[in-house]
Formats: structure tokens, C-alpha cells, sequence
């Protein structure tokens, strides 16, 4: 196919695309009209019922748990089909660091760059640990946390220090924590499964408090691990892109 033809393939689809978005959009109630009634029922239930005052986390991870769960092993398998394609093949092998690597004519980091990346490392993981442990608390959670931290951590490859973003985050350590929440996620719902409870019901105390960080039983919990899954899934993904800039071809070095 040639190129004029393709971009005329290109252009009829987005136009089709727009057309789809646009009728869609067209049928949408006014901004401040909205008609009910889900929202008003759940925002007058939650906090009775689970003590968060993070309404959308307690829709998220307790009223349709079981869609989020979804929603979460579909990140988890975009991971892990990354990891897959990217494997070291055979006949490939790592050579020289990012900035020597062979027909790569690359510039230094400049201090400006590394000074703000480094500067921001810390705070960044920060506010993102603080996203996904208070979901239940403010308008938050895991998976917005989750993709802060790992932010977080792109950014000390940034500031031109891949080597420290390697030991930093090891492909096994990093699998394994990703596992491990995607895991806890389950097991949170299996566990109340053994109780003779529906699958994902909140059986853990709810608090004393509604909004305290001690609220809201499993809905803080699952943040947690939804949190743990995201951030090493989007860790494992960079990481594996990263890692293939210094794959040489046999016979190429």
C-alpha cells in the first residue's frame, strides 16, 4: 500500500471515529444536569455503610469490585505481555550503557534536568503512596498512586541515571510485587468467599471515624494492593522498554 493510499485509510477512519464521538457526546445531559439516579443513592448510602468518605473508591473496590478486578488483571496481562514480547531473544545480548551504545549519537543529561528530575524523585513517590493508602479518605486510590509512584521512579532515568533505576527495580522483584497485588486483590475477595460472605464483601472493621485512614475495612486494603499491582506493572512495562536500548544484535556490535 502506498503512502497516499494509507493516509486516506488513516483519514477516513478518524473521520468515522469523530463522527461515532460526536454522536455519542450529542445525546449527553447538560454539565451540572446530572439525571440520576445511581449517583444520588450512592452518595447518600456510602459513608453509612462503609465509612469513606472517597465515594468513588467505595463504588471502585466494594459496589462493582468484581468489574475492577477486571479492570486490573487487564494491566496485569498488558504487563505481562510486554514482558513476553521483550525478552532477550536469542543472539541478542546487553552491551554498553545507554549512552555509548553503538550508532547512538546521544547527549548528556543536563544538570538542570537532573537536579529538577532528582528533586521531585522523593515528593512524587511520596504524594503517590499518600494517593494509594487514602482512597477511602479523599478522592484517590490505588491506581492513580500507583502510576504517581512509578512516576516517580522514570524520573531517576530522567536525570540520566539508569544504572540506579536498574537496582532500583529488578525485573524479578518487580514480577513478584506485581503478583503480589494483583494476588491480594483476589485473595481479599476469596477470603470473604471462606466466610460464607459474597465475593469482595467488606468484612473487615469499618472504624470509628468515617474518612480516617483506619476506615472503611477491605476498601483501604485493596487500594493498597491495586497500588502494590500498578506501580510495578508500569514499572515492569518501562523497564523492559528501557532495558531493550541495550539489547545489540548479534553480529551489529
Amino acid at each position: 500500500m502506498t503512502p497516499a493510499a494509507r493516509r486516506l485509510v488513516f483519514l477516513v477512519g478518524a473521520a468515522g471515529l469523530a463522527v461515532f464521538y460526536l454522536f455519542g457526546l450529542s445525546g449527553l445531559p447538560g454539565f451540572g444536569r446530572y439525571p440520576g439516579p445511581y449517583g444520588f443513592i450512592v452518595n447518600r448510602v456510602t459513608v453509612a455503610q462503609t465509612n469513606a468518605t472517597g465515594v468513588v473508591s467505595a463504588v471502585n473496590f466494594e459496589y462493582r469490585g468484581f468489574d475492577t478486578v477486571g479492570e486490573e488483571f487487564i494491566l496485569f496481562a498488558a504487563a505481562a505481555g510486554m514482558a513476553v514480547v521483550l525478552r532477550h531473544l536469542r543472539g541478542e545480548h546487553e552491551g554498553a550503557p545507554l549512552e555509548e551504545a553503538a550508532d547512538r549519537d546521544l547527549p548528556p543529561t543536563s544538570d538542570a534536568v537532573r537536579m529538577v528530575a532528582l528533586l521531585f524523585t522523593g515528593p512524587i513517590v511520596l504524594i503517590g503512596w499518600w494517593l494509594a493508602s487514602h482512597a477511602q479518605a479523599s478522592p484517590s486510590g490505588g491506581f492513580q498512586g500507583g502510576v504517581v509512584i512509578a512516576t516517580g521512579f522514570v524520573l531517576l532515568y530522567l536525570s540520566g541515571e539508569f544504572q540506579v533505576f536498574r537496582r532500583l527495580t529488578p525485573a524479578d522483584v518487580t514480577a513478584a510485587v506485581e503478583a503480589v497485588g494483583a494476588g491480594g486483590f483476589v485473595g481479599t475477595g476469596l477470603a470473604a468467599v471462606a466466610m460464607s460472605l459474597p465475593y469482595l464483601t467488606n468484612f473487615l472493621p469499618l472504624g470509628t471515624v468515617p474518612g480516617a485512614v483506619s476506615s472503611s475495612g477491605t476498601i483501604a486494603l485493596v487500594s493498597f494492593f491495586v497500588g502494590l499491582e500498578v506501580t510495578a506493572a508500569f514499572i515492569l512495562v518501562i523497564g523492559e522498554l528501557l532495558r531493550q536500548t541495550l539489547l545489540l544484535r548479534g553480529g551489529k556490535s
